[in-house]
């Protein structure tokens, strides 16, 4: 398998403007002879379909949503990045560069870093002539926050509600296109499988979710912006639709799978309540701005929050990590609310929570100032546990977030298959071994606004395709392996829903490969997930039939999936025997805790081939090279 970076020569501020400069064009008229399949339709999926109808492409665009308004990307409260300097306060774009390579603990890729700190800038003018309402100071100027990994304040925000918002910009632009009959909208349409032909990425079969109509679409490139796998644990903050079978399939077609075990907890998440949840939720990052994260100093304190003396709470983060205090990254943030909870000095019902307390906040700067800058989200909190945050304090708990992990794609955004682009979270490219916050929205844009349509037109310019039909006997095998899969799930007949499977597989993983992880853990897991695949092929229950809207055979085939992609990344962490940004190793750490990296053998991304059903995958390597950055150990003390 070739993983050739693709990363253009020359000094690292300028491999971008010099490597767009060198591709080769398609002139206007050819462009309309082009179809263009983007699966997905968020942030990265919405703005690359814009991006490319108004270039002139034909572009089909799927979502298994019933409009793009209600991608995931709208959970992604926090802000965006970007390094205009507003705040003057020493941010630049090679500062953020900077950030970003440590805060993924120097497992990213440089040139992919430093073009996404440099396409930042233009993304808020883009959004900004798209109407998206950031907050502003008084002055009419862009209002800026700080968030976790970073000294000073580079994330633009709209309240609570920065990835609606951003949503909507692109949905917008999305729709024009629509209107101008540049891009044609499949809702309700589930990909299931990716076409190749002559070794190229040439169309997707998918599932009609409310038909049942298994139907396949052929263009000349295909682009995935299908979102993370973060679901597989079962509890997470994604929604509960969000699922890897995109990239999973396409794993399956010969696209390789780059570091699966790099999957984020989210530090500031409202804690777990019960057996019965299918889902968590997320309490934005910009939180800890304002607020203060802290636990009672003595073990088990029955009192309420608000009668323990300040002198008997511990500020574990601001105690540790001096410098940066609340806003440490997240992978920080999350092990040190997990040693707390683990000394037994958690709070709340279950003990596994913190307190993430506003009294400071509110006494500083008001109830007014705190309630324009995130009153949805104090609504939202409320809402949940019916505890008011403007009196008592909130309790938060890591949950899994976002993941890091994804498709292995080159400079060009373009996977081991030619022809098949991914973009945004689907992909490994930007964020190493840990996520800093307000990145994912920034790397969404810039994919789908600033890199893809470059890219894939330089590859349609530069390749040689022929003509293929949805009649293709190669499409209508693709189909008929869809469809057998299909019968399959729907005739095991057992007792037991796919949802039971998931919740028994996810606490598998949880427990030993989540914020922790260790050899003999891992070792259990990859004994324990056959096991439950097993029984999942013997005794799964789907009630219903294929030709019907069927969410029961919907979950049946991205637990399927589930199970495969869960032993990958199981064995991707039993493989990195060291510890780095999210994947903790409990093995490798230093005296005082924190991440051990070994640079001589592991500074590498790991990239996963399948080798066939039963086979164990095979591990190709592509070698980091820190030129501009100085590989040390990560401190944010």
């Amino acid at each position: 398998m070739d993983l050739n970076s693709q990363v253009p020569s020359g000094p690292i501020e300028k491999k971008w403007d010099q490597h767009r400069f060198e591709m080769k064009l398609v002139n206007p008229s050819n462009k309309r002879k082009h179809t263009i399949l983007v699966v997905g339709s968020g942030l990265a999926g919405a703005s690359a379909a814009a991006s490319l109808a108004e270039l002139g492409y034909n572009v089909k665009c799927f979502c298994y949503q019933d409009s793009p308004r209600r991608a995931h990307s709208i959970a992604a409260q926090g802000g965006i990045n970007a390094a205009k300097n507003y705040p003057n306060d020493g941010d630049s774009i090679s500062r953020l560069f900077y950030d970003t390579v440590k805060g993924g603990d120097f497992r990213s890729r440089e040139a992919n870093v430093y073009r996404l700190a440099q396409i930042s800038v233009n993304i808020i003018d883009q959004c900004v002539a798209q109407g998206v309402p950031f907050a502003r100071e008084y002055g009419g100027l862009l209002d800026n926050r700080s968030f976790g990994g970073a000294q000073v304040s580079r994330t633009f925000y709209a309240r609570g509600q920065t990835g609606q918002q951003l949503l909507l910009g692109a949905y917008q632009a999305l729709e024009r296109q629509i209107h101008l009959r540049k891009v044609q909208m499949f809702p309700r349409t589930e990909m299931l499988d990716l076409i190749v032909i002559d070794g190229k990425a040439r169309g997707i079969t998918a599932r009609n979710l409310v038909t049942g109509t298994i139907e396949s679409f052929v263009g000349d490139a295909v682009v995935l912006a299908t979102g993370g796998y973060g679901n597989v644990f079962y509890l997470s903050t994604n929604a509960k639709n969000s699922n890897a079978t995109a990239i999973w399939r396409a794993y399956k077609r010969g696209a390789a799978f780059a570091n699966p075990c790099y999957t984020q907890i989210h530090p500031t998440c409202i804690p777990v309540s019960g057996h019965y949840q299918s889902k968590l939720t997320l309490m934005s990052e910009s939180l800890r701005n304002d607020g203060r994260i802290w636990v009672p100093l003595k073990k088990g304190d029955p009192r309420p929050p608000n009668e323990i003396p300040r002198q008997e709470r511990d500020y574990f983060l601001e105690r540790k990590y001096p410098s940066f205090g609340n806003l440490v990254p997240r992978d920080v943030a999350s092990r040190n609310a997990k040693q707390i909870c683990d000394e037994g000095r958690g709070v709340g019902p279950t003990g596994q929570s913190v307190y993430l307390d506003f009294a400071e906040a509110l006494e500083r700067l008001g109830e007014e100032t705190i309630r324009e800058k995130y009153g949805n989200l104090f609504e939202m909190y409320e809402r949940i546990t019916a505890e008011n945050p403007y009196k008592v304090p909130m309790r938060i708990y890591p949950a899994i977030h976002y993941t890091m992990g994804g498709l292995w794609v080159d400079y060009n955004l373009m996977s081991t298959i030619p022809g098949l682009f991914v973009a945004g979270e689907a992909n490994f490219s930007d964020h190493g071994a840990n996520r800093l916050g307000a990145s994912a929205l920034m790397q969404g844009l810039a994919d789908g606004y600033f890199i893809i349509p470059y890219t894939l037109g330089n590859y349609l310019a530069s390749t040689k395709l022929e003509k293929v039909t949805a009649e293709d006997p190669r499409c209508k095998q693709t189909e008929d392996g869809v469809s057998a899969l299909t019968h399959q799930l729907l005739s095991i007949n057992g007792q037991r829903p796919a949802d039971s499977f998931h919740q028994e597989l996810g606490k598998v993983l949880w427990e030993d490969c989540g914020m922790a992880r260790s050899e003999a853990g891992l070792k259990r897991a990859l004994r324990k997930i056959p096991e439950i695949r097993e029984e999942f092929w013997k005794d799964l229950r789907v009630i219903g039939a294929n030709e019907e809207l069927n969410q029961e055979l919907e979950k049946a085939g991205r637990v399927a999936d589930y199970m495969d992609l869960a032993e990958l990344i199981c064995r991707d962490a039993l493989e990195r025997a060291e510890s780095c940004g999210c994947h903790f190793r409990e093995e490798f750490q230093t005296p005082e805790g924190e991440a051990k990296r070994n640079d001589s053998d592991f500074c590498y991304v790991a990239a996963w081939e399948f080798k066939g059903r039963g086979q164990p995958p095979a591990l190709h390597k592509e070698a980091l090279h820190f030129e501009n950055v100085h590989l040390t150990q990560r401190s944010y003390k």
